[in-house]
């Protein structure tokens, strides 16, 4: 892999991590494009991942202080609350990463036809937020929390954007806006970090193996990261105004190319 094919696919992860859009999708038809192995997007895709999560640390750090100052005080307060609501919609995903994703992966596969259908699907979903009239609550409860994590765990699909369908999720479920973009970015901070974890202990993680050059990740990893904090503060802003149907027309076109592209 070449710096510039790195920065590249970089700037893909960055923009597509945090909108609606499918970051592993838009990597898998940079991969197709590029002419870059499977064996390489692994390493590749757990360099750039970790810089989405960095880059979500440092736009929402306030916030996570916040909430680890208060939690670590042991008591039930708002913020612990928080807290386990995230952890709750972690386990979906969890029990789909530790006893499914071999099954997930051999079963779909990554190709284009299979991320056409799942941009499409994206597509739907976004549009559901505006066309569906939905009374917004004040915050989100420990149902909602589970529900929105079983939207994460089947967003494991290539194509099937994790922040789109979460941030979707949450909205027709009735979350306050301002809650749900936030609520999205933060949990599935652990997650990633726990695939990089054990992509890194299970040797699916060796540049070494991989031939990619550390000057080409250094640059993956920087141009995620950046693009990643502006992304990051947009969506958040985006959500506000609950304005999606902008990214359901974009994946309505980018799932029909894809498709094309897949079917030829």
């Amino acid at each position: 892999m070449e710096w510039f094919e790195a920065l590249i696919l970089g700037i893909i992860q960055g923009l597509t991590e945090f909108l609606p859009v499918s970051s592993s999708g838009h990597l898998i038809i940079g991969k197709e494009l590029l002419g870059i192995g499977a064996t390489e997007n692994v390493v590749f895709e757990v360099v750039v991942h970790a810089a989405t999560v960095l880059s979500t640390i440092t736009i929402l750090w306030r916030e996570i202080a916040k909430l680890l100052a208060q939690t670590l005080k042991f008591q039930w307060n708002e913020e612990t609350q928080y807290v386990c609501k995230i952890l709750l919609s972690m386990i979906p995903v969890m029990i789909v990463g530790f006893c499914f994703k071999d099954k997930v992966e051999s079963l779909f596969g990554e190709g284009l036809i299979l991320v056409g259908i799942m941009l499409l699907l994206t597509a739907i979903l976004l549009s559901f937020t505006k066309l569906v009239r939905f009374k917004e609550r004040k915050n989100i409860g420990f149902g909602t929390a589970f529900i929105v994590g079983v939207a994460q765990a089947v967003a494991v699909l290539p194509g099937l954007s994790r922040s789109g369908t979460t941030i979707a999720t949450g909205l027709l479920l009735g979350v306050k806006k301002e809650q749900m973009a936030q609520f999205s970015f933060l949990m599935v901070l652990v997650p990633i970090l726990g695939e990089a974890f054990l992509s890194l202990i299970g040797g699916d993680f060796s540049v070494a193996a991989s031939g990619i050059p550390i000057s080409s990740l250094f640059c993956g990893f920087i141009s995620a990261y950046v693009i990643g904090l502006f992304a990051c503060r947009f969506m958040i802003e985006m959500v506000k105004r609950a304005n999606l149907l902008w990214f359901a027309l974009y994946c309505t076109v980018a799932g029909l190319t894809a498709l094309i592209f897949g079917l030829c």
